[in-house]
């Protein structure tokens, strides 16, 4: 199966994922079903090396599947983005990794929680790690997990960040996840106690962000020469554009036929409600459109073999967090005009749309103001940290 008909099959299957939208609500978690079917149409492997049964695809084609997805359903596209993304992160580390994750099984889905919440000792051949991280969202319907953890020096001051990738047999999942949007993608916690990680399963983010990783030998496909900070950002703004393409579709349907008794008017034919459309497809289309030409821009460096500037790395984490902020503000936009009966509880599309843009907008990276500073120093001609990037 080609990119192209992967995204195919993803278009194909999105009016079921839509269907089953309040489903995922009520489940507080992805039905195993829509797993399934989007695992069947080869989603889960576009981002995957190819030594290891994967894609290894154009990134653009990955992010228009999670906003076809997305666009459908905001939970189920934000769990596919997620769980879709971490391939690409295991082909960075070790090949005895890589091995041990899909050498019996090239289908196997591994969830992550980013954030170094727990507690890591280094020991001889690696390290032993324990604590709860939070938020890993899809992880019921996963083998392997990253965990982020720092490694501390003898006076406790950080000494290196790194991922550990442990299996599903280490950890437990505890599942607290119940709020207001986003509910359907069962970003539960993972708990662990004392678990062994082998060095071969610890990767540091100083060789990822320098694009020296050491999975790079075996994968040198340039998917895996893109910036980690550009690719796991724009995993979390694209299924906000997609929630936001579906808040305007769906509103377009219930305004053609809605009435507003209190002006005697078609809502249809009120031009307030006219400009407040053009005005959110508009943030809405440019959001993704400058999300796109950034992955084009940075593939285009990895395919001809050259790091990606700094400052384009920048101005991707400048438009990633402008991309969410400006959908968030044009489905606030439609829902203010979308009359009360959008706020009844129930399964209406544009208040799902509503509560899940505004859930996403919490996530870390949507921090705009770090974000912004950044690319403001990059254009000044000012150091930046490029361990942001």
């Amino acid at each position: 199966m080609s990119h192209r008909e992967v995204l195919a099959a993803v278009r194909e299957l999105a009016p079921t994922l839509r269907e089953r939208a309040a489903e995922a609500e009520e489940l507080r978690r992805v039905p195993d079903a829509s797993i399934k079917e989007i695992e069947d149409t080869g989603f889960f492997r576009l981002l995957q090396p190819r030594a290891h049964g994967g894609h290894a695809a154009d990134p653009v084609i990955f992010y228009e599947a999670v906003k076809e997805i997305a666009r459908a359903c905001g939970s189920t596209g934000w769990v596919a983005s997620v769980l879709g993304v971490h391939p690409w992160h295991v082909a960075l580390f070790d090949p005895k990794a890589q091995e041990e994750v899909w050498g019996a099984d090239p289908s196997t889905r591994i969830a992550s929680s980013y954030a170094p919440t727990g507690t890591v000792t280094p020991v001889d051949g690696g390290f032993r790690i324990s604590g709860r991280w939070h938020f890993s969202s899809g992880c019921d319907h996963a083998d392997w997990a990253l965990l982020g953890g720092l490694v501390l020096g003898e006076d406790g001051a950080p000494l290196d960040m790194r991922t550990f990738l442990v299996p599903r047999a280490q950890y437990t999942v505890d599942p607290v996840w119940d709020t207001v949007g986003l509910r359907g993608t069962g970003s539960n916690d993972i708990v662990l106690d004392d678990v062994l990680v082998p060095e071969h399963r610890a990767l540091g983010f100083g060789p990822v962000t320098a694009l020296r990783a050491p999975g790079q030998e075996l994968n040198r496909e340039p998917l895996y020469r893109l910036p980690y900070a550009t690719v796991f950002t724009t995993t979390i703004s694209t299924p906000i554009v997609g929630i936001a393409e579906g808040a305007c579709e769906s509103y377009l349907d219930a305004t053609r036929k809605r009435f507003r008794v209190s002006y005697g008017q078609k809502v249809a034919e009120d031009p307030f409600a006219q400009v407040r459309i053009a005005r959110a497809a508009s943030d809405v289309d440019a959001s993704w459109l400058q999300l796109r030409r950034n992955i084009e821009e940075l593939y285009a460096c990895a395919r001809r073999g050259e790091d990606p500037p700094t400052l384009l790395r920048a101005r991707a984490r400048r438009d990633q967090v402008l991309a969410t902020e400006r959908c968030v503000a044009a489905v606030d936009l439609l829902v203010e005009n979308a009359g009360g009966n959008t706020m009844r509880t129930g399964p209406d599309p544009v208040q799902r749309a509503w509560r899940d843009a505004h859930t996403g907008r919490g996530h870390a990276a949507n921090d705009p103001e770090r974000a912004l500073l950044l690319y403001g120093q990059g254009a000044l001609g000012l150091d930046i940290q490029d361990t942001m990037l």
